[in-house]
């Protein structure tokens, strides 16, 4: 049986299409992915294909990549990649729907995740697309889905936060962070590097704490909510500077550990939760089209815009990819992949 990594032959005259192909994992995005021809992917009669315009990466794309830690493999493939490429975020133009699909026909532009969306064409759940938001372009959409629901999410659903609310923000600069920002409606503390402390004071941020420079938990002030995308801090110290009946949500996890990578932080959190006073919590974002919906009217309304700090070509996806992993981004990385 053949691999779905592995990229499909074709016979003359089959429809081809460009894509970012890997076959093994491994941790330098240089050595695993590359450019191909593969035939366009197949759709079932519940699904939709995708003709994509834009794409973008984020730290989701980097361990499904490396299959780390590796608790991810039994979804991305417990010896070698499940799917062609990582990518998760499309946004496009609808090509052809299957015969149980409503709601959803050839030329209607969306947005959303969809499985392989390194490349020209991919196939989607009609209930994790919806339509674009008409005033962004394909790149900035394709920006939103993952890591804007992730941060819908972690303000509205887990975090609860509520004007006049202290909220903390770590990771603020990043994909998550600086939509998080711009969500919680409250008086944000975000914590960035020196060279992102500007951007997200832009986006909201009463406060903004330089943490190359400072210990952002140190000190007498405590915060209602703390948001921590960057996930490097031990939780006794988040729980210090919460209020007694304070909420932590963790969203992010990055440790060098190949077996769990940050997530016994939040096994530990949700085991001592019931214990204290306070609210420690995690979780998975949920990838649906409810979301996607309230997104956009958010976007529509002008409460949030994507953030991106450069758009590549579809054929520098590892050069992307390195990118992020170098640390400079704010906000996302897009991959554009225009019609040829």
């Amino acid at each position: 049986m053949r691999n779905k990594s592995e990229p499909v032959p074709t016979a003359a005259g089959t429809r081809t299409m460009k894509a970012v192909v890997q076959e093994r994992y491994g941790a330098e995005p240089e050595a695993v992915l590359r450019v191909a021809r593969l035939g366009l992917p197949g759709i079932e009669p519940g699904e939709v294909l995708v003709r994509v315009r834009a794409s973008s990466v984020d730290r989701g794309t980097w361990h499904m990549m490396a299959g780390l830690p590796y608790a991810v493999r039994p979804v991305s493939g417990l010896r070698r990649p499940r799917l062609p490429n990582p990518g998760r975020n499309v946004a496009g133009v609808v090509e052809a729907v299957g015969s149980d699909v409503t709601g959803f026909a050839p030329g209607d532009e969306v947005y959303g995740t969809a499985a392989a969306a390194f490349a020209e064409y991919a196939a989607a759940r009609p209930d994790r697309i919806a339509p674009k938001p008409a005033g962004l372009t394909f790149e900035e959409a394709a920006t939103v889905p993952v890591s804007a629901l992730t941060a819908l999410q972690a303000v509205r659903d887990k975090g609860r936060v509520g004007e006049g609310q202290r909220v903390l923000i770590t990771g603020a600069a990043g994909g998550v962070g600086t939509f998080a920002v711009q969500l919680a409606r409250a008086r944000i503390t975000a914590v960035a590097s020196t060279p992102k402390l500007d951007a997200v004071r832009a986006l909201g941020a009463e406060q903004v704490v330089d943490y190359t420079r400072e210990d952002f938990l140190a000190g007498a002030r405590r915060y209602d909510v703390i948001i921590d995308i960057a996930g490097n801090r031990g939780l006794r110290d988040l729980r210090r500077a919460l209020t007694p009946h304070g909420r932590l949500v963790i969203t992010g996890g990055e440790t060098n550990g190949v077996w769990l990578g940050g997530t016994d932080r939040q096994l530990r959190a949700q085991v001592l939760s019931p214990f204290t006073g306070q609210h420690l919590g995690t979780f998975i974002a949920s990838e649906h089209a409810d979301g996607l919906r309230d997104l956009t009217a958010l976007i529509d309304a002008g409460t949030v815009s994507p953030v991106v700090d450069r758009v590549h070509p579809l054929t520098e996806t590892a050069a992307a990819v390195r990118h992020l992993l170098d640390g400079r981004v704010t906000g996302k990385l897009a991959l554009s992949v225009p019609a040829e």
